[in-house]
C-alpha cells in the first residue's frame, strides 16, 4: 500500500516538473520570437518606455501629451507624496491584486496568494506610478512611436480598468502602495500563468505595432526585443 502510495505520489511530483519544464521552454521559446509588425508613415515623436523591476513590466508614458493627461484619469491627490510638481512620466502595470497589495516584498509571498494568481481566481489590478525621470539600463528602455500607437496604448489601458457607475476608474484605499508616488485602481480580467502581468504588457506592445514576442509570461522576452 505505501509502495503504491509512493509510486503516486511521485507520478504526480514528475508531472508538475514536467509541465514546468513545458511552460518555462514555451515561453522562452515564444517570448523571443518578434510578433509581426507594420511598418507606419506617421513622424514618430511621442517617446514612450518598456520598464521592468527584474519581475514585473510597466509601460511608461509622457505624464502630459496633447492626446493625454493622465492626471485627468489617475490624480495626483491619490498618491501619498505630496511634491507631484516635477512628474515628467506614469508607469501603468496590471497584475493579480492579492499579490499587489498583500507581497510588499518576496519574503511576505503566501502560498494561498501564489495559488489564487496563478489559477486566476483573484481580482485584479493596475499599479500607478508616477516617475520624476526614467534611467535608461538593461530592465528600462525607451522607444519613440506615434500618435496612431500611443492612442491604443492609452485605449488600452482605459479598457483594462474596472469603473464606477459614473465612469471614473476606482481608485483602491490601501496603505500597501510602494512608495510616496503610486496608487492602485480596479482592474478587468483575471491573471494566471497564462496570462501574467508581463502577458498583458506584451499585448499592449502587440496592439500598439512595437517590438513584442507573440507570447510572454516573464519580463526577460518582453525586454529580449529591446536590447540593441
Amino acid at each position: 500500500m505505501i509502495k503504491k502510495i509512493m509510486k503516486v505520489l511521485f507520478g504526480v511530483i514528475f508531472g508538475i516538473i514536467a509541465i514546468l519544464l513545458i511552460y518555462v521552454l514555451t515561453e522562452s521559446i515564444l517570448s523571443r520570437m518578434s510578433a509581426s509588425q507594420t511598418a507606419g508613415t506617421l513622424p514618430k515623436t511621442i517617446k514612450v518606455f518598456v520598464f521592468s523591476n527584474d519581475v514585473h513590466t510597466d509601460l511608461v508614458f509622457p505624464i502630459r501629451q496633447q492626446q493625454m493627461d493622465w492626471t485627468s484619469l489617475f490624480p495626483l491627490t491619490n498618491n501619498l507624496g505630496t511634491d507631484s510638481s516635477s512628474y515628467q512620466y506614469v508607469g501603468v502595470g496590471w497584475g493579480d491584486k492579492g499579490f499587489y497589495l498583500n507581497t510588499p516584498e518576496w519574503k511576505d509571498l503566501k502560498a494561498s496568494t501564489a495559488f489564487v494568481a496563478a489559477t486566476g481566481l483573484g481580482e485584479t489590478a493596475l499599479h500607478v506610478s508616477y516617475h520624476k525621470k526614467m534611467v535608461l539600463s538593461d530592465l528600462c528602455y525607451e522607444y519613440m512611436i506615434d500618435s496612431i500607437q500611443y492612442q491604443t496604448l492609452i485605449d488600452y489601458v482605459k479598457g483594462s480598468l474596472d469603473l464606477d457607475a459614473a465612469g471614473k476608474p476606482i481608485f483602491i484605499h490601501t496603505t500597501a502602495q510602494y512608495g510616496q508616488d503610486d496608487a492602485f485602481y480596479e482592474a478587468k480580467g483575471s491573471y494566471s500563468m497564462f496570462h501574467s502581468c508581463n502577458t498583458w504588457a506584451n499585448t499592449a506592445l502587440k496592439k500598439a505595432n512595437m517590438p513584442a514576442g507573440i507570447w510572454a509570461s516573464f519580463d526577460k522576452g518582453i525586454l529580449s526585443h529591446y536590447k540593441k
